[in-house]
């Protein structure tokens, strides 16, 4: 009797790369990571804000050919920790609401059309598309099921990150909802550096105030005790000219007692019919 075995497709296989760059060139690389690292930072706080970049992103499970790394992308409501890749079937199939491209001299129009039909497609929310060589920054916004033209772009906030894109000067400015702007790691160095200088420079101040301060307590010390040494030395004064006082009141009292006693003798004398004078 033959016994058939069971068929069994084999695993689907999604890999962790594409075998494709971060980026093309130091400036694109710079933007990208910029941007990653500015809204890591802005929802630190937050445990369940995923931020990733150039991550794979595949929205149907069994299909490892529909994928896309977005430079930069967020999914709200996932919780942070390291992935080989986005597998939404894993993540509650909640897409990334929100992606970015930095667009290098490599990527073509075609290419660009069609990740932009892709994250139409599979939910995304807001997209944006930053070109750092044309300073040129376009955006697109779910509205009604459909993602639409962001227009005009200046001064526009994001719905979902409440930042803000600044593109009036040379090269693109984002701000932070606190109107701080996005650094770079450099300028964050400076940044840093700078608040360290001027916190030694403070401790300096501090601490040379905190010598003159010493300093000043023992010079009023210092008066405090040669004022209790004149005090002392008055109080000394003071007591020996009241002993000397006393002194001379006794004997003021002794010369009294004893002229009183002359006296009486001088008088008892000439009631004896004696003349002290001729004695």
């Amino acid at each position: 009797m033959i016994q058939l075995q069971p068929s069994s497709k084999p695993a689907v296989i999604y890999p962790d790369s594409d075998g494709q760059p971060m980026a093309d060139n130091t400036k694109q690389f710079r933007w990208i990571v910029v941007i990653q690292q500015n809204l890591d930072w802005l929802f630190s706080d937050d445990p369940n804000v995923f931020v990733a970049g150039d991550l794979l992103w595949y929205p149907v499970e069994g299909d490892n050919k529909k994928r896309v790394a977005p430079d930069v992308m967020l999914a709200f409501g996932r919780p942070k920790g390291d992935r080989g890749s986005y597998k939404q079937w894993e993540e509650d199939n909640l897409p990334p609401q929100v992606v970015f491209e930095i667009l290098s001299p490599g990527n073509t129009k075609a290419e660009m059309n069609r990740k932009l039909l892709f994250y139409h497609q599979y939910g995304v929310e807001e997209y944006y598309l930053y070109d750092p060589d044309r300073d040129t920054l376009n955006g697109w916004l779910r509205r009604d099921g459909f993602l639409d033209v962001i227009d005009p772009m200046e001064n526009w906030v994001s719905p979902r990150l409440d930042i803000r894109f600044d593109t009036s000067s040379e090269e693109l400015q984002i701000f932070r909802p606190d109107g701080q702007r996005f650094l770079s790691y450099a300028e964050i160095a400076e940044q840093a550096e700078r608040e360290r200088q001027r916190a030694e420079e403070e401790r300096q101040r501090a601490e040379e105030e905190h010598q003159r301060a010493e300093e000043e307590r023992q010079r009023a010390e210092e008066e405090h005790q040669r004022a209790e040494e004149e005090r002392q030395r008055a109080e000394e004064e003071h007591q020996r000219a009241e002993e000397e006082h006393q002194r001379a009141e006794e004997e003021r009292q002794r010369a009294e007692v004893a002229e009183e006693k002359a006296q009486r003798l001088v008088e008892r004398l000439r009631a004896m019919g004696i003349d002290p004078d001729e004695i």
